[in-house]
């Protein structure tokens, strides 16, 4: 379990813009919803799992790009039907299409609550288009979390991952770490769970190479807006709700 005394609010020059983020999270507590948080992390380090905690804590949803996609796809739409052509051709979808089906996704009554946005943004042009997005509904970005885990440590938990098939379930486990009851089986629903394709090191060596490359404006862009929020983690840490509440508390604290 990782520690409260590992997280470390990151403030900068925009003293309104900090004020108004810790009323924000102090306000949790005591039921107030809306919240729009940004998860930031390279793949594999757990952003997913944290996500989750939050949506249930907080009672938001949880908007991630890679389940958005593959709706999008499942429903045979038009952009459904464009979106299978970037990805099937190893593309990177353009913002502009990721922006018009994230607009659609924050229209739907349950993202009214607030959301969790898991995989968007991954560049400063799109964290600039989601606060256009978030302006025209009286919104905006509460908090950027970043999950600030060592490259070796996400390779060694990455590859070792194991995945509930079960959609509507979901639970990932760890064969190190966290490992299910029975081999191969879910302890939460009973389905069987697999390793995803490119849950390997090569992979995901590239893929968090790519990471960095691209993330560093993006956090850059967060401290700016002295929004910022980073945990610090290893591997083996095994986020729970507990350890959410503390982080919050943590904050707090700074009040």
């Amino acid at each position: 379990m990782c520690s409260a005394q590992n997280v470390c609010l990151c403030f900068f020059k925009n003293t309104y813009r900090n004020v108004c983020f810790l009323k924000n999270i102090n306000s949790i507590n005591k039921g107030v919803k809306n919240l729009i948080i940004v998860m930031l992390g390279a793949p594999g380090s757990g952003k997913g799992t944290v996500a989750k905690l939050l949506t249930d804590t907080l009672n938001i949803e949880h908007i991630s790009t890679g389940d958005m996609f593959r709706e999008e796809i499942k429903s045979g739409s038009k952009l459904g039907k464009e979106l299978e052509n970037y990805m099937s051709d190893g593309k990177l979808v353009p913002d502009d299409v990721v922006i018009k089906i994230l607009d659609e996704r924050l229209s739907r009554p349950t993202a009214q609550n607030g959301v969790v946005l898991d995989g968007f943004p991954r560049t400063k042009i799109q964290a600039e288009h989601l606060k256009q997005l978030l302006e025209k509904r009286n919104k905006k970005v509460d908090v950027a979390i970043q999950l600030n885990i060592p490259d070796e440590d996400i390779i060694y938990r990455t590859v070792k991952r194991r995945i509930c098939s079960n959609k509507d379930c979901g639970a990932i486990y760890n064969l190190e770490f966290n490992k299910p009851k029975q081999d191969g089986i879910c302890d939460v629903c009973g389905s069987e769970l697999y390793r995803r394709e490119d849950d390997n090191e090569e992979t995901v060596k590239r893929r968090i190479d790519t990471y960095h490359k691209r993330s560093e404006p993006i956090i850059k862009y967060f401290e700016e807006e002295g929004i910022l929020y980073t945990v610090d983690l290893r591997a083996q840490d095994q986020v729970t709700k507990q350890d959410i509440d503390k982080w919050l508390k943590d904050i707090n604290k700074k009040i």
